[in-house]
């Protein structure tokens, strides 16, 4: 089965045409902007991309964000399927109005082709409870559905996937997966079920992002309201204004890096703070795991910013983690010194063939 994989983000559109049995990209195409462009650009994108990347497709698949409580697996795209993540789009508004809008161009241009959405938080139902519960009043949790979700969940899997092949069920029993884009979380992966994850009730919470602040003091939030800060300049700003370009003034990891290199001290605390926050993700996520024993780096700055992965794991080394310098510095699969107790690996991200998977799946077709 061909399935066209649509895969809006934050800062990007990605397709691509999968050959979901083989698994096997056949086709694809990207393109990419800043984070937080006006709505509409997706639809624009997809609309122009699909006479070419549309041909010989056989359904279309769609990477959602968020999914709630409800959708804990693929769902064929119907009226009320496609209602259900529109009233869910406050919590992911980043993402959600970006697969909005990939789900109905895709439905213009392909009327006859079934559409299925595949949700990064499904991988995330089995998070153990102490890791899904906030400590808040349990009466607030129940009536308004307050947990953490969980995000990347699509890449996650294929992570554990690879690492799986790569080194063995036993040799990744205990992962840890440092999914670092526009979006930033770090997964703890036991068995292949995720059982911890930094991204929570939305992808606002967590390590420090592109845009986006990640975790900060609740009671910071309630003095900027008092302060005269209204909600929606405080949504805007913690969304699109905050992460590396609130710190450093610059779009991109790749930026930041050149100019804290440079000696630009804005950009070189920006490049620290975003080391401190996922190394100690990383930390307290292998005491979800009860140790370690394999580290993965996926998606754009994980994949391809050897200076980051450098400067994370100079931190893990109570861990068991020791990098080879030279295969780091030149993005080896396998970037772990011999003998070291901790794997660590740099994989390719690969939602498009999990979302092309998930869709024959939930269509009953073989594979």
């Amino acid at each position: 089965m061909r399935v066209l994989v649509v895969n809006a983000g934050s800062s990007s559109l990605k397709h691509a045409l999968v050959h979901a049995g083989r698994g096997a990209i056949l086709a694809h195409g990207e393109q990419r902007w800043e984070p937080g462009a006006s709505a509409g650009r997706h639809a624009g994108a997809l609309a122009a991309a699909l006479a070419d990347a549309g041909g010989g497709a056989d359904a279309v698949g769609h990477r959602v964000v968020h999914g709630g409580a409800r959708f804990t697996g693929p769902a064929v795209i119907g009226a009320d399927v496609r209602a259900a993540i529109e009233a869910l789009a406050p919590l992911a508004p980043l993402h959600t109005r970006a697969a909005l809008e990939g789900i109905d161009a895709a439905a213009a241009a392909l009327p006859r082709l079934a559409q299925v959405a595949c949700f990064d938080t499904a991988f995330h139902r089995t998070l153990a409870p102490e890791a899904a519960t906030y400590a808040l009043p349990r009466e607030w949790s129940e009536r308004f559905g307050l947990r953490r979700y969980g995000f990347h969940g699509l890449n996650v899997a294929w992570c554990h996937e690879q690492a799986s092949a790569r080194l063995g069920c036993d040799g990744c029993r205990r992962l840890v997966v440092c999914h670092l884009g526009s979006g930033c979380s770090v997964s703890a992966v036991l068995d292949g079920r995720s059982v911890d994850t930094t991204m929570g009730f939305t992808p606002l919470e967590g390590v420090p992002m592109a845009t986006r602040s990640g975790s900060v003091d609740p009671g910071l939030l309630l003095h900027l309201l008092a302060a005269g800060i209204g909600r929606e300049e405080l949504d805007d700003a913690l969304n699109h204004r905050s992460g590396l370009l609130g710190l450093s003034g610059r779009h991109g990891l790749r930026d930041v890096e050149r100019a804290a290199v440079a000696g630009d001290p804005r950009a070189r605390l920006a490049f620290d703070v975003l080391v401190r926050g996922v190394s100690g993700a990383v930390a307290a996520m292998s005491t979800s795991l009860l140790g370690l024993d394999a580290l993965v780096f996926t998606a754009g700055a994980g994949e391809r910013s050897a200076l980051l992965r450098g400067a994370i794991c100079e931190r893990l080394g109570q861990l068991g983690v020791v990098l080879d310098d030279d295969a780091n510095a030149a993005d080896a699969q396998g970037i772990s010194r011999a003998g070291a107790a901790v794997a660590v690996l740099v994989v390719a991200a690969g939602e498009e063939i999990v979302i092309a998977r998930e869709t024959a799946r939930a269509l009953g077709r073989s594979s």
